[in-house]
Protein backbone atom coordinates (compact mmCIF):
# COMPACT_ATOMS: atom_id res chain seq x y z
CA UNK A 1 0.00 0.00 0.00
CA UNK A 2 2.12 3.17 -1.19
CA UNK A 3 1.48 6.34 1.30
CA UNK A 4 -1.36 8.11 -1.06
CA UNK A 5 -3.56 4.66 -0.21
CA UNK A 6 -2.86 5.11 3.52
CA UNK A 7 -3.47 8.15 3.91
CA UNK A 8 -7.40 7.85 2.20
CA UNK A 9 -7.35 4.63 3.94
CA UNK A 10 -6.73 6.30 7.65
CA UNK A 11 -8.60 9.72 6.21
CA UNK A 12 -11.87 6.84 5.89
CA UNK A 13 -11.48 5.22 9.17
CA UNK A 14 -11.59 8.25 10.82
CA UNK A 15 -14.95 9.39 9.12
CA UNK A 16 -16.42 6.51 9.93
CA UNK A 17 -15.67 6.80 13.24
CA UNK A 18 -17.19 10.25 13.50
CA UNK A 19 -19.89 8.69 12.15
CA UNK A 20 -20.22 5.88 14.72
CA UNK A 21 -19.26 2.90 12.45
CA UNK A 22 -17.00 2.03 15.35
CA UNK A 23 -16.10 -1.63 16.66
CA UNK A 24 -18.99 -3.38 17.66
CA UNK A 25 -19.43 -4.91 21.54
CA UNK A 26 -19.94 -8.64 21.40
CA UNK A 27 -23.09 -8.41 22.70
CA UNK A 28 -24.10 -5.74 19.93
CA UNK A 29 -22.87 -7.73 17.17
CA UNK A 30 -24.40 -11.17 18.27
CA UNK A 31 -27.63 -9.46 19.19
CA UNK A 32 -28.35 -7.31 15.71
CA UNK A 33 -26.67 -10.51 13.39
CA UNK A 34 -27.50 -10.06 9.75
CA UNK A 35 -28.94 -6.50 9.90
CA UNK A 36 -25.12 -5.81 10.74
CA UNK A 37 -23.87 -6.00 7.31
CA UNK A 38 -26.20 -3.32 6.01
CA UNK A 39 -23.37 -1.07 7.48
CA UNK A 40 -19.98 -0.02 7.02
CA UNK A 41 -17.83 -2.20 8.03
CA UNK A 42 -20.38 -5.04 9.32
CA UNK A 43 -21.09 -2.44 12.05
CA UNK A 44 -24.36 -1.48 13.30
CA UNK A 45 -23.72 2.66 14.19
CA UNK A 46 -25.13 2.91 17.56
CA UNK A 47 -23.82 6.37 18.56
CA UNK A 48 -25.56 7.96 15.22
CA UNK A 49 -29.14 9.50 14.44
CA UNK A 50 -31.16 6.95 13.32
CA UNK A 51 -34.90 7.81 12.11
CA UNK A 52 -38.04 5.79 12.36
CA UNK A 53 -40.96 6.47 10.05
CA UNK A 54 -44.65 5.40 11.35
CA UNK A 55 -47.85 5.69 9.90
CA UNK A 56 -49.99 4.16 12.64
CA UNK A 57 -49.79 3.85 16.63
CA UNK A 58 -49.45 0.18 15.80
CA UNK A 59 -46.27 0.96 14.01
CA UNK A 60 -45.13 3.08 16.44
CA UNK A 61 -45.35 0.42 19.07
CA UNK A 62 -43.58 -1.99 17.19
CA UNK A 63 -40.65 0.92 16.37
CA UNK A 64 -40.47 1.84 20.25
CA UNK A 65 -40.20 -2.39 20.85
CA UNK A 66 -37.49 -2.56 18.11
CA UNK A 67 -35.49 0.36 19.86
CA UNK A 68 -35.34 -0.88 22.84
CA UNK A 69 -34.10 -4.38 21.79
CA UNK A 70 -31.45 -2.86 20.45
CA UNK A 71 -30.58 -0.48 23.23
CA UNK A 72 -30.51 -3.66 25.55
CA UNK A 73 -27.76 -4.85 23.32
CA UNK A 74 -26.06 -1.62 24.69
CA UNK A 75 -26.40 -0.89 27.95
CA UNK A 76 -27.31 -4.18 29.14
CA UNK A 77 -24.45 -3.86 32.41
CA UNK A 78 -25.94 -0.59 33.21
CA UNK A 79 -26.78 2.81 31.47
CA UNK A 80 -29.43 5.22 31.32
CA UNK A 81 -32.05 6.18 28.41
CA UNK A 82 -34.15 9.32 28.21
CA UNK A 83 -37.56 9.10 26.30
CA UNK A 84 -38.57 12.44 25.19
CA UNK A 85 -42.21 12.93 23.55
CA UNK A 86 -45.34 15.39 24.28
CA UNK A 87 -47.28 12.80 26.09
CA UNK A 88 -47.00 9.21 27.52
CA UNK A 89 -48.24 6.38 25.18
CA UNK A 90 -45.73 3.89 26.27
CA UNK A 91 -46.39 1.75 29.36
CA UNK A 92 -42.62 1.65 30.91
CA UNK A 93 -43.12 -2.27 32.33
CA UNK A 94 -43.29 -3.55 28.70
CA UNK A 95 -39.80 -2.68 28.51
CA UNK A 96 -38.57 -5.24 30.30
CA UNK A 97 -39.97 -7.80 27.88
CA UNK A 98 -37.14 -6.43 25.38
CA UNK A 99 -34.31 -6.65 28.24
CA UNK A 100 -34.96 -2.97 29.26
CA UNK A 101 -35.39 -1.66 33.28
CA UNK A 102 -38.11 0.66 33.29
CA UNK A 103 -35.41 2.22 35.93
CA UNK A 104 -33.29 2.59 33.16
CA UNK A 105 -35.25 4.92 31.25
CA UNK A 106 -36.46 8.78 32.55
CA UNK A 107 -39.21 9.71 30.83
CA UNK A 108 -39.61 13.59 30.09
CA UNK A 109 -42.80 14.98 28.81
CA UNK A 110 -42.35 18.25 27.02
CA UNK A 111 -45.83 19.97 26.55
CA UNK A 112 -45.23 22.02 23.70
CA UNK A 113 -43.36 19.99 20.26
CA UNK A 114 -41.39 22.90 19.09
CA UNK A 115 -39.50 22.29 22.49
CA UNK A 116 -38.77 18.61 21.77
CA UNK A 117 -36.05 19.57 19.45
CA UNK A 118 -34.13 21.60 21.89
CA UNK A 119 -34.83 19.09 24.77
CA UNK A 120 -33.38 16.49 22.92
CA UNK A 121 -30.20 18.13 21.85
CA UNK A 122 -29.57 19.41 25.16
CA UNK A 123 -29.58 15.81 25.98
CA UNK A 124 -27.48 14.58 23.79
CA UNK A 125 -24.55 16.67 25.29
CA UNK A 126 -24.94 14.66 28.31
CA UNK A 127 -22.13 11.86 27.54
CA UNK A 128 -23.05 9.98 30.94
CA UNK A 129 -26.60 9.06 29.02
CA UNK A 130 -26.21 6.07 26.86
CA UNK A 131 -29.32 6.75 24.26
CA UNK A 132 -31.94 9.39 23.80
CA UNK A 133 -34.94 8.66 22.39
CA UNK A 134 -37.61 11.38 20.81
CA UNK A 135 -40.70 11.62 19.27
CA UNK A 136 -41.00 14.38 17.31
CA UNK A 137 -43.05 14.09 13.63
CA UNK A 138 -40.77 16.54 11.72
CA UNK A 139 -37.45 17.20 11.71
CA UNK A 140 -35.54 20.04 10.26
CA UNK A 141 -32.29 19.65 8.19
CA UNK A 142 -30.83 22.10 10.89
CA UNK A 143 -32.02 20.04 13.74
CA UNK A 144 -30.90 16.89 12.39
CA UNK A 145 -26.90 18.71 11.50
CA UNK A 146 -27.32 20.10 15.97
CA UNK A 147 -28.32 16.32 16.71
CA UNK A 148 -25.52 14.94 15.22
CA UNK A 149 -23.05 17.13 16.23
CA UNK A 150 -24.08 16.98 19.63
CA UNK A 151 -23.75 12.81 18.84
CA UNK A 152 -20.15 13.17 17.21
CA UNK A 153 -19.14 15.77 20.63
CA UNK A 154 -21.10 12.78 23.53
CA UNK A 155 -20.76 9.14 21.62
CA UNK A 156 -24.72 8.86 22.56
CA UNK A 157 -27.39 7.19 20.17
CA UNK A 158 -30.04 8.80 19.05
CA UNK A 159 -33.24 7.08 18.04
CA UNK A 160 -35.84 9.44 16.00
CA UNK A 161 -39.92 8.29 15.98
CA UNK A 162 -41.70 10.29 13.56
CA UNK A 163 -45.20 10.14 12.21
CA UNK A 164 -46.25 10.90 9.28
CA UNK A 165 -43.36 13.14 8.66
CA UNK A 166 -42.81 15.53 5.37
CA UNK A 167 -39.62 16.30 5.35
CA UNK A 168 -37.40 13.82 4.15
CA UNK A 169 -33.97 15.97 4.27
CA UNK A 170 -32.33 15.19 7.38
CA UNK A 171 -28.39 13.37 8.50
CA UNK A 172 -29.70 10.74 9.84
CA UNK A 173 -27.50 7.58 9.21
CA UNK A 174 -30.19 5.24 8.90
CA UNK A 175 -34.05 5.67 8.60
CA UNK A 176 -36.50 2.33 9.26
CA UNK A 177 -40.20 1.92 8.72
CA UNK A 178 -41.42 -1.57 11.28
CA UNK A 179 -44.15 -3.27 10.88
CA UNK A 180 -45.57 -5.32 13.17
CA UNK A 181 -46.73 -9.47 11.71
CA UNK A 182 -48.67 -12.23 12.52
CA UNK A 183 -47.28 -13.91 15.57
CA UNK A 184 -46.88 -17.69 16.05
CA UNK A 185 -48.68 -19.14 18.53
CA UNK A 186 -46.83 -21.34 21.17
CA UNK A 187 -48.55 -24.86 21.25
CA UNK A 188 -50.74 -25.16 24.77
CA UNK A 189 -50.35 -21.23 25.12
CA UNK A 190 -53.72 -19.21 24.58
CA UNK A 191 -52.90 -15.83 23.09
CA UNK A 192 -50.25 -13.87 21.60
CA UNK A 193 -46.92 -15.29 20.84
CA UNK A 194 -43.45 -13.68 20.49
CA UNK A 195 -43.24 -10.00 18.69
CA UNK A 196 -42.71 -10.26 14.90
CA UNK A 197 -42.09 -7.53 12.93
CA UNK A 198 -41.19 -6.34 9.10
CA UNK A 199 -37.78 -4.20 9.22
CA UNK A 200 -37.65 -2.09 5.96
CA UNK A 201 -34.16 -0.56 6.75
CA UNK A 202 -34.82 2.23 3.63
CA UNK A 203 -31.66 4.27 3.83
CA UNK A 204 -28.04 3.59 4.86
CA UNK A 205 -25.49 5.74 4.80
CA UNK A 206 -22.63 4.46 2.70
CA UNK A 207 -24.62 1.35 3.47
CA UNK A 208 -27.08 -1.39 1.44
CA UNK A 209 -30.88 -0.85 2.48
CA UNK A 210 -32.88 -4.29 3.28
CA UNK A 211 -35.84 -6.32 4.71
CA UNK A 212 -35.95 -8.54 7.47
CA UNK A 213 -38.64 -10.95 8.84
CA UNK A 214 -37.93 -10.41 13.06
CA UNK A 215 -39.35 -12.34 16.06
CA UNK A 216 -38.05 -10.81 19.30
CA UNK A 217 -37.78 -13.94 21.92
CA UNK A 218 -35.95 -15.36 24.95
CA UNK A 219 -33.87 -11.32 25.08
CA UNK A 220 -33.03 -11.60 21.22
CA UNK A 221 -33.43 -11.43 17.56
CA UNK A 222 -34.41 -13.83 15.29
CA UNK A 223 -34.50 -14.18 12.15
CA UNK A 224 -37.95 -15.61 10.61
CA UNK A 225 -38.08 -17.51 7.21
CA UNK A 226 -40.44 -16.14 4.58
CA UNK A 227 -42.20 -19.85 4.50
CA UNK A 228 -43.01 -19.62 8.11
CA UNK A 229 -45.01 -16.08 7.73
CA UNK A 230 -46.47 -17.96 4.88
CA UNK A 231 -48.23 -20.76 6.36
CA UNK A 232 -48.86 -18.33 9.50
CA UNK A 233 -50.97 -16.66 7.39
CA UNK A 234 -52.81 -19.50 5.22
CA UNK A 235 -53.40 -20.78 8.66
CA UNK A 236 -55.14 -17.32 9.53
CA UNK A 237 -57.27 -17.37 6.47
CA UNK A 238 -58.75 -20.76 6.89
CA UNK A 239 -58.69 -20.92 10.78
Amino acid sequence: MNEKQEIFRSLKKQILTLEGFREPLLNEEKKLGRINEAFPNNVFPFAALHEFFCSSQEEATASSAFIAGILSSRIYKGGTVVWISSSCKLFPPSLKWFGLQPSQVLFLHVKKEKDISWAINEALKCSSLSAVIGEMPEMSLTASRRFQLAIEDAGVGCFILRNNPKNLLTTAVSRWHIKPLHTKVEDGFPGLGHPRWQVKLLKARNGIPGTWDIEWSNGDFHYVSKLALIHKAVQTQTG
